[in-house]
């Protein structure tokens, strides 16, 4: 695509019509051209700034043609679009999936099939600039509008502006996808990049439910004296359970710095309180009385146990990690590219504990796909075998 295939409004792009899809009939009328396509291109936006929870609140899906803004909220089922996320004939094309793919795995159980991630293509052939909108300036000139960026997606009704946002996200991947699937195919690194997208799929969601102890996390935590602890503990309990009573995250109720504070100088009444930086007046309002009895509750408790300390590998696996770290560092200044899309940090650490002393050996590693065992198995074995 040439840059002149985008007429330009005030350096915006001037897109065509989206089709704005709210009702069941609307959904079956998209979902039955969805079904017809090779290809999609998909994008969430989700309102992690604003609720407990994280939830998708807007899907948009681009085809050849046509732009459309699904409304997940609408009373609708998207169990069709979820047997396309994961049928394997059907590729997806993201910018970025990762915490999109998080997002959909977490709320719908889907796990994707068949990834082109125009982000990852970027990387791996050494693109310096990997934001969307900055690959779209420097390939098109076309300039996005970021003001919608941290907008409460759920929030409803949406403006025309924020739909207008919305749908520059997956508007342009199709021309992205194949600019960078030509220069993979020309580079001699589309194999490589088709074992990255593979590996981007392989999502395994950790446990986000509250943990008491999650305190020690607060940056600080362990610089407080004994009672402090104490209380901080009790506060961020305290926290939790008002964030999730109000669906709000936790910096809307309490900041952590709030909460080091109030641990730190324990005030005794609101005009102490008052002092505590980050309290605000509504704060103090909503909050202040159980924050004061939580506090006097909690001073003269005894400190919570420290949690353990994360075992230490073996010497000889951290020095081997580190010579694998040094050479991934190297190979990837080489070929100008980031360490990590020569291979992952966590492959690195399976290389390192397993140690394999022969190629069938490094074949069972994790991490070590195909492509990358083909590239680089001469070089790793011979790192390792000489020490």
């Amino acid at each position: 695509m040439s840059k002149q295939n985008y007429e330009l409004q005030h350096g915006k792009p001037d897109l065509p019509p989206f089709i704005h899809v709210r009702t069941p009939s609307a959904w079956e009328a998209c979902l039955s051209r969805l079904r017809r396509q090779p290809r999609l291109a998909i994008d969430l936006e989700a309102n992690s700034m604003y609720a407990y929870q994280e939830e998708i609140c807007l899907i948009q899906i681009s085809i050849p043609g046509q732009d459309y803004i699904v409304d997940p909220l609408g009373d609708f089922s998207l169990a069709g679009l979820g047997e396309l996320i994961q049928d394997p004939e059907v590729e997806k094309i993201f910018h970025a999936a990762e915490y999109d793919l998080i997002l959909m795995k977490r709320q719908f159980g889907w796990e994707l099939e068949n990834l082109f991630d125009t982000m990852w293509a970027a990387r791996i052939l050494g693109v310096q600039r990997v934001g969307l909108a900055n690959i779209l300036a420097d390939l098109y000139q076309v300039k996005l509008n970021k003001k919608y960026q941290r907008a409460d997606w759920c929030r409803r009704p949406l403006s025309r502006a924020q739909l207008a946002y919305a749908q520059a996200d997956t508007h342009y991947l199709f021309d992205l996808r194949a600019h960078f699937s030509d220069k993979l195919e020309a580079a001699g690194h589309i194999e490589e990049a088709r074992e990255i997208f593979a590996e981007q799929t392989e999502i395994e969601l950790s446990d986000n439910s509250f943990d008491s102890d999650s305190f020690w996390s607060i940056h600080g935590a362990y610089k407080l004296p004994a009672a402090g602890k104490s209380v901080l503990k009790a506060l961020a309990i305290y926290r939790d359970r008002e964030a999730r009573r109000r669906d709000k995250p936790h910096f809307k109720i309490l900041h952590d710095k709030t909460l080091i504070q109030l641990a730190r100088e324990q005030p005794r009444n609101r005009q102490e309180l008052a002092r505590i930086r980050g309290m605000s007046q509504g704060q103090i309002n909503r909050y202040g009385r159980d924050l004061l009895r939580l506090i006097k509750d909690n001073r003269e408790l005894p400190p919570p146990p420290r949690p353990p300390r994360r075992q230490r590998p073996p010497q000889d696996v951290m020095d081997r990690y580190e010579r694998l770290h040094t050479w991934r560092k190297e190979r990837g200044r080489a070929r100008g590219v980031e360490s990590d899309v020569i291979i992952s940090r966590d492959a690195l650490w399976a290389l390192a504990r397993a140690n394999p002393q022969s190629k069938a050996e490094l074949a069972e590693v994790a991490g070590v796909g195909p492509w990358r065992f083909q590239a680089y198995a001469d070089e790793i074995l011979d790192l390792l075998n000489r020490h």
